[in-house]
């Protein structure tokens, strides 16, 4: 179902079908329902959902909370370390959750499904790496990501608006989009990377011992 966004995406781009912003939408919806049936479907004790509670909570209001400053958020950075801490679709979860209620704030539209999927899929991917040691070997490795998650972000984000609303689609006009949105893209890579530096080591104690004393899975 992840893969199912940027196979829809590139398919859109390659046909130019009509109705590629609505198609493309309902591919970014159908990807987010799993985790969270899964996540139901699970009954998890009130102890093993707090964790996802908690760090989307505090993940939208350190949006809020910079909402005067553009593109420098710690929301990916939080969404990390739920991923790592606590599994990935934990992690999924938070970045998902974060997105939608932080825009109660900042405002719903057709952007929100898509920034639940690319802030997901940052706290997915992070469990994943975590489960595979990567972060426990390579110590420098977690911030690395969180700037490739930060890029991947912007990517995604550009890429639903280069295929949805560039009409015609051209290479010229792909470009010019992507272009349009680095600046803003590598602000928030810049500033992952400050919030990782700040928070992962103290913060990943303390959630790892909170997730041993309460038996957390």
């Amino acid at each position: 179902m992840l893969v199912l966004v940027p196979a829809v995406l590139m398919i859109c781009a390659w046909t130019g079908a009509e109705s590629t912003a609505l198609l493309t939408l309902l591919a970014v919806c159908a990807a987010l329902v799993p985790f969270f049936l899964r996540f139901e479907t699970e009954r998890p004790k009130p102890r093993e959902m707090m964790p996802v509670v908690v760090l989307s909570a505090v993940a939208a209001a350190g949006r809020i909370l910079f909402a005067a400053v553009p593109n420098v958020k710690p929301v990916t950075a939080i969404v990390i370390l739920c991923g790592v801490c606590f599994g990935r679709q934990s992690g999924f979860l938070c970045g998902a959750l974060a997105a939608f209620c932080s825009n109660l704030f900042f405002g719903q539209g057709p952007w929100t499904p898509w920034q639940m999927y690319a802030w997901g899929l940052t706290g997915f991917l992070a469990g994943v790496l975590e489960a595979a040691g990567v972060f426990r070997r390579f110590r420098w490795a977690v911030y690395g990501y969180g700037v490739l998650a930060a890029l991947l972000f912007g990517v995604i984000m550009d890429s639903w608006y280069v295929v949805g609303f560039v009409t015609p689609l051209t290479w010229q006009g792909a470009l010019a989009g992507y272009a349009a949105g680095a600046p803003s893209t590598l602000t928030h890579a810049g500033a992952t990377l400050v919030f990782l530096l700040l928070l992962y080591a103290p913060w990943r104690r303390m959630l790892l011992r909170i997730r041993l004393k309460f038996g957390i899975r």
